[in-house]
């Protein structure tokens, strides 16, 4: 329970913080039409898309979930940042030129123009999953942390705090679309990196340590490790990097809300700047967060916080310090925090489903004898649809439960990206063209293999763990996949 502030006070905050949203929301939703919710109009300016996907793409999983990780595996996920940061590279020098050249307003329209109908179709069914379930899953962290720790004490359910919530998410996303989100996420990325920093100043405090001394204490401690050289260990150094360089190629080259506000920016080369310039700061923002992982450990020993008699860590840690032993303005400040790092990670997704469902699934793009008002209400429709998806979805994961998702929801995305990663790879790497009514078997396929594969791992080879080199693997296998149904151009002209 809340020690040292009143949670009706941090509801008042979470109101005002919400209103202050919705005025953002009206001033840049004025005028707006379908494209404007699709694409901003392709005026966004690209400074403040790169500090607003900061946000994005930290969310609640590495607000609550990554400094918790430090006390069992220490600076282990740091590896996986800096796969990260090369995957950046790839998006911005190999995806976004091809984009641009396209003109593309959904990015899987290329698969359309490249491979054909089905395959776009497939495309685009994989995002919606592979988003839908990692979206709900980073915001059922933050409403669960929101809800243990303030909801609860107000006599409302956990049901209840997330209907609230999405719909609030609803309400300022519905109209403006990217146009809207570029601004609020920025301002919801002041305010994460606020929360962090506050908090990271005030547990090195706590333990009575300058900055300089704490870096020699986690050292000390055995927390600044970041290589893992056993190459059995699903931590190994090659499967994190690599893996963390397709997981930024997929979940953010490959992933419509990601390229969503990228492509709303005016010129290729803007987008790119925006691209290296946020990729730097987010390998920055992540090393303090590990810093924070660090220093919230040492502090768990020293205040003997355990749990069956063991240091508290998970997702629980960083909460549990910031709400019980923090006094009231750092609690106010973490849940600021955290809550501006609950939003962005819903509403970007239900802006890029709602835009890939209209677009690929519904064909906005091609011509029609719907007027544009006709769009709009289908537009609507689709967007409540999925908020709707989201609340059932988020109920589901409390019923999971998982203690540490973070782990949880890269594996998803490792096997439900795959196919997309496998699909792009071919129609870029090759010239061949596919027998599509197979490609969709293909990239179902391929997922179950790996599932399997995962499973049986340490039995097929002595010793060996999964990591997200999975996500390879199962890119690999769909390119194969595809490969043995396509055929050369004139076999297909023949056929």
């Amino acid at each position: 329970m809340l020690a040292h502030i009143d949670p009706r006070l941090i509801i008042t905050v979470v109101l005002i913080y919400f209103i202050a949203l919705l005025i953002v929301a009206y001033y840049t939703s004025r005028q707006s039409d379908n494209d404007t919710f699709f694409i901003g109009n392709k005026k966004s300016n690209w400074l403040l898309v790169a500090f607003g996907m900061i946000g994005t793409s930290l969310s609640g999983v590495t607000f609550i979930s990554v400094p918790g990780t430090v006390g069992a595996s220490a600076f282990g996920y740091f590896q996986i940042v800096l796969g990260y940061f090369l995957g950046y590279f790839v998006v911005a020098f190999v995806l976004l030129p091809l984009y641009y050249r396209l003109q593309l307003t959904s990015i899987y329209t290329y698969l359309l123009q490249r491979l054909g109908e089905i395959s776009y179709k497939t495309g685009a069914s994989f995002f919606i999953l592979s988003r839908t379930l990692g979206a709900t899953g980073r915001l059922f962290i933050a409403i669960n942390v929101l809800q243990l720790f303030v909801f609860q004490y107000v006599g409302m359910s956990f049901i209840m705090s997330t209907f609230l919530i999405l719909v609030m998410i609803l309400l300022y996303t519905i109209r403006g679309g990217v146009k809207t989100i570029v601004w609020t996420d920025t301002l919801q990325t002041i305010f994460m990196l606020l929360g962090l920093v506050t908090c990271l100043i005030f547990i090195i405090q706590q333990l009575g340590l300058t900055f300089t001394e704490a870096l020699f204490a986690f050292n000390d401690a055995g927390y600044t490790k970041v290589f893992n050289f056993d190459p059995l260990h699903k931590g190994f150094f090659l499967k994190s990097i690599i893996g963390g360089a397709l997981t930024t190629l997929t979940m953010t080259g490959l992933d419509q809300e990601m390229m969503q506000k990228n492509i709303s920016v005016r010129t290729l080369g803007d987008s790119q700047k925006n691209m290296l310039s946020f990729s730097i700061v987010l390998v920055i923002v992540n090393f303090l967060f590990l810093m924070l992982g660090a220093a919230l450990a040492l502090y768990a020993i020293k205040n003997n916080l355990l749990v069956e008699g063991k240091p508290l860590s998970g997702d629980n840690l960083f909460p549990t310090v910031a709400l019980q032993h923090a006094p009231g303005i750092v609690s106010l400040i973490f849940i600021i925090g955290l809550i501006s790092a609950l939003f962005p990670s819903a509403d970007g997704a239900l802006t890029a489903l709602t835009s890939s469902t209209c677009i690929d699934l519904l064909d906005f793009n091609k011509r029609t004898n719907k007027s544009e008002q006709q769009k709009k209400s289908i537009r609507i429709k689709v967007h409540l649809a999925f908020t709707l998806l989201f609340f059932i979805l988020v109920l589901l994961f409390k019923w999971i439960d998982d203690k540490s998702i973070i782990d949880l929801i890269l594996k998803i995305a490792s096997f439900t990206y795959g196919p997309l990663l496998g699909l792009f790879a071919f129609g870029m790497i090759t010239n061949k063209k596919v027998n599509e009514p197979l490609v969709p078997l293909v990239c179902i396929l391929s997922p179950i293999l790996c599932f399997i594969f995962d499973k049986y791992a340490s039995k097929i080879i002595a010793g060996y763990t999964c990591g997200l080199e999975i996500l390879l693997i199962n890119g690999t296998i769909t390119f194969i996949g595809l490969c043995i149904i396509s055929l050369t151009h004139k076999e297909k002209s023949a056929a």
